[in-house]
Order: C-alpha cells, then sequence, then structure tokens
C-alpha cells in the first residue's frame, strides 16, 4: 500500500525556474525511500510541497491518503518534519523542547509526558531530559530534533539531509537510529540526503534526482546492478584542459568497439568504463591505451556504487561541496549547460 503518491508534482518559481519537474513515484507504507541527489536537484522542494509548506504549480501528491493541497491539516496531522537546520532550543532542556512541541500538536500533558519518557529511551538521550540543550553534542541535537518529530506519532517522517554537517562517526550513529526508528515504531521515512553511502545504507528504495527530475529508482541493489558488471575507472591527466578532453575523447573512441566494454561514461578529468570482468578488463585496457600512446595516470576497479549509478544518469558526480546552498539561478545554469 502506498502511503505518499505523487503525479506529475512539479513546483515553478519566479524566472520560470522548475524546481521539480513533473515527478511520478510513490512510497511504501513503513519503507525508508531515499530521495538521492545534490543541493539544487528539487529534493527539500519537492519535501515542502508534500508537508504543505509549498504549493504545488501543478501535478498532484497525496500523503497518508490525504490530498496535500485539498487536506493541508489532515496531511500535517499525520507527518513529522526534521529540517536540514536543527529546529530546537539551545537555552531549553531538552523536555522543554519536546513538551513545547506536544502542545504544538495539541496533545494532552499526560500524553506529554509519556512520549517523552518513550521518545527519550528511543533516541538514547536518558538522563539529559533536563540538562540545557547547549551543553548537548551535535549529534545528541539531531537525535533530539529527529525526535521532537515523533512527539505526536506520525504515520511519516521526513527527514531532510538529517547528517549534513556532522563527523563520519556521529552520522553512522545517526543511521542507527534511524533504522531503530523505523522498525520501533513501524514508521514510514522519507529521506533526502546527497550522500551515497547513506541512500546504499537506509533506504530500502531510492529515487534519484538531478535539475528537478527523477532520472532513475529502485532498490539500492537495483540500481547498481544496472550498471552491468564492474566499473573501471581512469584518467589521463590530472587537470581539466583542452589536451586532457582530447586524451578522454580519443580514449573513449579507442574502446567503444571492445566487447568487454559495456558502456563509458565522462566526467571531468575521469572516464567511467563499465565491464563485465574488472579484473580481467583492467590489464586489457591498459596494454590497449598503451599501444595508442595514450597515458593513463590512474586507473581503479571497483564494484558498482551509487555514485556510479548517479554519474551513469547524469554524466556527473555528487561532490561533497554539492552540499553547500545552491542558488536557483545556479540550478538554470546547469540545467541550460545540460541542454
Amino acid at each position: 500500500m502506498n502511503i505518499i503518491q505523487a503525479t506529475a508534482l512539479t513546483k515553478v518559481f519566479a524566472g520560470d525556474v522548475k524546481a521539480v519537474d513533473t515527478i511520478d513515484f510513490e512510497v511504501g507504507e513503513g519503507e525508508i525511500f531515499g530521495f538521492l541527489g545534490p543541493n539544487g536537484a528539487g529534493k527539500t522542494t519537492t519535501i515542502k510541497m508534500l508537508n504543505t509548506l509549498l504549493k504545488p504549480t501543478s501535478g498532484t501528491a497525496t500523503v497518508a491518503g490525504f490530498d496535500v493541497v485539498k487536506s493541508p491539516a489532515e496531511v500535517r496531522k499525520s507527518i513529522g518534519y526534521v529540517a536540514q537546520d536543527v529546529g530546537i532550543d539551545e537555552h531549553a532542556t531538552g523536555r522543554e523542547n519536546l513538551t513545547l512541541y506536544g502542545h504544538f500538536y495539541r496533545l494532552d500533558n499526560k500524553t506529554i509526558k509519556q512520549r517523552i519518557k518513550e521518545i527519550f529511551e528511543l533516541v538514547d538521550l536518558i538522563g539529559y531530559e533536563d540538562k540545557m540543550v547547549s551543553s548537548y553534542s551535535g549529534g545528541m541535537r539531531k537525535r533530539l530534533d529527529i525526535a521532537m518529530g515523533l512527539i505526536h506519532q506520525p504515520k511519516i517522517i521526513f527527514l531532510d539531509e538529517p547528517t549534513v554537517g556532522l563527523d563520519p562517526q556521529t552520522r553512522a550513529n545517526i543511521w542507527d537510529y534511524i533504522r531503530k526508528l523505523a522498525k520501533s515504531m513501524n514508521v514510514t521515512i522519507f529521506l533526502t540526503t546527497h550522500y551515497m553511502e547513506e541512500a546504499d545504507q537506509l533506504a530500502d528504495r531510492v529515487a534519484i534526482i538531478d535539475l528537478g527530475k527523477i532520472v532513475t529508482s529502485g532498490t539500492p541493489d537495483e540500481l547498481k546492478r544496472s550498471i552491468g558488471g564492474d566499473v573501471v575507472t581512469l584518467s589521463p591527466c590530472v587537470v581539466k584542459t583542452e589536451e586532457c578532453q582530447e586524451f578522454l575523447q580519443r580514449t573513449k573512441s579507442v574502446l567503444s568497439n571492445k566487447p568487454f566494454v559495456v558502456g563509458m561514461q565522462e566526467a571531468d578529468t575521469t572516464l567511467a568504463v563499465y565491464v563485465q570482468n574488472g579484473e580481467s578488463a583492467a590489464p586489457n585496457i591498459m596494454r590497449i591505451l598503451d599501444s595508442e600512446g595514450i597515458e593513463v595516470k590512474t586507473l581503479s576497479v571497483s564494484r558498482p556504487s551509487l555514485n556510479d549509478v548517479f554519474l551513469k544518469y547524469t554524466g556527473r558526480n555528487i561532490r561533497p561541496q554539492e552540499g553547500a546552498p545552491t542558488t536557483y539561478t545556479e540550478v538554470a545554469r546547469r540545467r541550460s549547460r545540460r541542454q
């Protein structure tokens, strides 16, 4: 049963920039759904439409069986929303933060007290209920932030880039809490992220969005299998120059008709060569290129990752800096460059 359904969902901002461009997707009840893409791809805009914070320009969406335009109040009762920025008051205690949110959802005092006890245990913050949030670590603040979205026992929780700015160890700990949350509360989780590993580790299914469009979707394993075999990543240069571009084009031309090559995708100074067996293909590639006078600076062989999937369908990689804010002007510039 689908608990979220979007059909031709579109959002156009000033300047005719389509932040979200006629996307279709569905989310099954009880699953962790990953919405993967760089900043500016349309992830947060999509979440805000599903949360009734933004009205779609066109298309339809239902959340928990309610239309986001026709029944916004019913949608809001059914969801919890944890934005990118931590929304807690650091000058109050954890208990005070949760109590305030409980009153926002018009819960009675008895229910609030019970929910606070349950939630602090769930997010492993027992003993910190009455400590000032200013004394919490970054990971503790994020766990409390997630807890605040759970106070009213929603059917669906939206987590918008939940681990941005956290160190790798804290990020892994948050992943554990998200898994525990989904399992213990049987809640549907809609997760946006630009971290490949996060989507791979957490999501039952992933939709990859870029420049406002969903380019592909499926389970992480299905998406990686779509690559076909192994990935040989090679670079004939270090800095992107005209000479480097010429080398890449020559390399693609030389390898394009080889029977062991399933496909190729160029990105900046690297060329991803998709092959059935990387162990045997790599030395063949080196030998062929050497005979053509093409010097390869680096070469690596790996199993397909979600980054390879993103590269295959968009022609570029998601870089760490793409987690930084992106203006709609920049999105429009990237879109026009691709066309």
